[in-house]
């Protein structure tokens, strides 16, 4: 598993051949390159594991909240170590 960042597909953006999606991350649309899974489809709901701007990993939303748990607890690890 690699640090990513977890979201969801709103949809495909049109062009780019078929290789960039628009995804909700915390809120935020952004656009993500879906070329590094070729042989995955994407559709408006899937869960997707983001990482340097690349989608690496199609997952569901339990993968998805594992992901945001993860950034979560090395947030929390930070800032102890900053007040400490």
């Amino acid at each position: 598993m690699c640090l990513g960042i977890p979201g969801q597909v709103i949809g495909m953006v049109a062009g780019y051949g078929g290789q960039l999606a628009l995804v909700d991350v915390a809120g935020d649309q952004r656009r993500v390159n879906v070329g590094m899974l070729p042989e995955e489809t994407f559709a408006a709901g899937d869960w997707v594991i983001i990482h340097m701007g690349f989608v690496v990993e199609k997952t569901d939303r339990a993968g998805a909240d594992a992901a945001l748990a993860g950034l979560e607890l090395l947030g929390r690890g930070q800032v102890a170590e900053e007040s400490g």
